[in-house]
């Protein structure tokens, strides 16, 4: 069966609720769309206000303090809140992207081997049995290797070592200065991943972003190509067999939604790092190619967006009286209005929280291209 370009984008949107919000709980919300990128504490909010029916920011902070959600170094090596149920499983599916980066060359520049990270961990996680400072964990670090290497071995440890970040409060649970928390359960060791759990971390990812090819499991959890075949190949009898629009070999699982091309999607106003344009190798599937350096910044920073028929087609920010929305093509008028809609819901989320959370961040406007420049008042 072939799949085009657009019904792949439609299924996309299907499955990470950018179709229409829908009405779960946040919990069950974060689990349905797998994965959010948690880079800045802000964006898991928005992320869900973008996926759920009337999201209630105190049901978000409610569900990381019960720790039903969690956050912490998983896909990419980078900070994603995930279900807690999901946590274990994804840990140990990236097991080897872990130990590779952060018991490698940079850990070893301290003068400590991979087998001295392995013995610390144990340790470390029950000293994180209760939440603990950047300070604290450095200090005990630092008694345990010396004050000159606590540094390095604190630079390793703290995404290798299965922790979670603790809340600190602030507008978005999790201020700037972080704390960590043990995730519970025995360490996870050794170099190689869980066959098991990676064949778990692949069903996941296709029941969150699927169709999707063993380049786009292989970018989304940073796990080399040989493996994730490996897992799709034990999976074969599980799988639906697909046919991109370049014909490469996609798979799927049975069932998952996969919405004609000509079905509606609504505007939206997606967070930086959002997780639907990060999760492939191929990320046309949501950003137009001409866009991709424009959005996705060289150092990595990306920015919030505007989401038009699926599509990205411009950027946002938040300025005084509204949102600041900067299109790169012209939108119809239809497109503008319901942007507009999204603005002023948005525009109150934010006045209740942290009205300006992207502020830091204001310097790449003045590198965006031309754009059709509106400000959507709130």
């Amino acid at each position: 069966m072939k799949i085009t370009a657009r019904e792949l984008n439609r299924a996309t949107l299907a499955r990470q609720l950018l179709l229409a919000r829908a009405p779960l709980g946040v919990a069950e919300g974060v689990r349905r769309v797998v994965a959010l990128q948690a880079q800045h504490p802000g964006s898991p909010y928005l992320a869900l206000w973008n996926r759920l029916v009337g999201l209630d920011p105190d049901e978000v902070d409610g569900v990381f303090a019960r720790r039903e959600v969690v956050k912490a170094t998983l896909m990419r090596i980078t900070l994603h809140a995930v279900h807690a149920g999901d946590y274990r499983m994804f840990r140990e599916a990236l097991q080897q992207t872990l130990y590779g980066s952060r018991l490698g060359f940079r850990f070893a520049g301290a003068g400590l081997t991979p087998a001295d990270g392995e013995e610390l961990v144990p340790g470390l996680l029950a000293f994180a049995e209760e939440p603990r400072t950047v300070a604290e964990l450095r200090g005990w670090l630092a008694e345990r290797v010396g004050a000159e290497r606590a540094e390095g071995a604190w630079w390793g440890l703290r995404a290798y070592a299965p922790l979670h970040h603790h809340p600190t409060g602030g507008p978005w649970s999790f201020g700037p200065r972080p704390s960590y928390v043990t995730s519970g359960g025995a360490p996870v060791t050794g170099r190689e991943p869980s066959p098991e759990a990676l064949r778990g971390l692949v069903l996941r990812y296709l029941e969150g972003f699927g169709p999707a090819s063993v380049a786009d499991v292989a970018q989304f959890a940073m796990v080399q190509r040989t493996p994730i075949r490996r897992a799709l190949k034990d999976l074969d009898a599980e799988l639906d067999h697909l046919e991109g629009p370049d014909g490469a070999p996609l798979f799927d699982v049975p069932g998952a939604p996969r919405p004609p091309a000509d079905t509606p999607a609504p505007p939206r106003l997606l967070p930086m790092w959002d997780s639907v344009l990060l999760a492939y190798a191929d990320r046309s599937r949501v950003i137009p190619p001409e866009y991709r350096r424009v959005v996705i910044r060289v150092n990595g920073d990306v920015l919030p967006t505007l989401l038009v028929d699926g599509y990205v087609a411009g950027v946002w920010r938040p300025v005084e009286g509204g949102i600041e929305a900067t299109a790169f093509h012209d939108l119809p008028d239809r497109a503008w209005q319901a942007l507009a809609e999204e603005a002023r819901s948005l525009t109150a989320l934010l006045a209740a929280r942290d009205p300006w959370l992207y502020r830091r961040f204001d310097n790449w406007w003045a590198k965006l291209p031309e754009g059709r420049v509106r400000v959507l008042p709130g």
